[in-house]
């Protein structure tokens, strides 16, 4: 059986899923996503999903509070290893009228993801890794595993309308995660912790 570990950065799906429309979808099961991107022959060994708890910022408290509330739920699913990073505020101005607002922008998510892959490759833990993302700033350390371990594949899997030149010609293979995947991947309406807290899924993910 081939072991496959697959890594997903988890602001690139969110959004990749908004984009298409599926909102309603985005109560999602990283692992059971994984199990059904598998081929025949293949095996399932690990789930790493990388991601920053959102801010409330200028009116999407809600946004994040149903953002935050999913990555809790992630956190009490077995064998799903969750990896934080932490937004930073910045200072952006309008090159048209020259105003200035705050923003927030996610870090050490790529810098998770590539360190997590690359320590993997060592302990030799997979033969073939899958990374959900569309981040091009990956292909350096898919680039260094497959130098290194040519024997090992990295296969990138796009979420929808989300692709990158530079992971496609990095990875030994690549394909766009479909509808029907991401509809049929998704969380049960209610999650326990392991408090017993019972987290829902928010109404406007229905």
């Amino acid at each position: 059986m081939q072991r496959v570990v697959v890594y997903i950065d988890g602001l690139n799906l969110y959004y990749g899923i908004r984009s298409i429309g599926l909102e309603r979808c985005q109560w999602l099961d990283p692992w059971i996503l994984s199990m059904n991107l598998l081929e025949p022959g293949q095996r399932l060994e690990s789930v790493h999903y990388f991601a920053s708890k959102f801010l409330p910022e200028g009116g999407n408290e809600d946004e994040a509070i149903q953002q935050n509330k999913y990555l809790e739920a992630l956190e009490a699913i077995d064998g799903l290893q969750v990896h934080y990073g932490y937004h930073q505020a910045v200072k952006r101005v309008c090159p048209t009228c020259g105003a200035s607002h705050s923003a927030y922008e996610e870090k050490e998510t790529d810098v998770n993801i590539a360190v997590q892959m690359v320590l993997d490759c060592v302990d030799d833990a997979f033969d073939m890794a899958i990374l959900i993302s569309r981040d091009g700033d990956l292909a350096g350390p898919i680039r260094a595993i497959r130098a290194r371990h040519p024997q090992k594949r990295v296969v990138a899997a796009f979420p929808s309308g989300r692709k990158s030149e530079n992971l496609s010609s990095a990875a030994t293979a690549s394909f766009v995660i479909g509808r029907k995947r991401i509809s049929d991947s998704q969380l049960p309406d209610e999650i326990a912790k392991p408090d017993g807290y019972i987290l829902r899924r928010p109404e406007r993910w229905r």
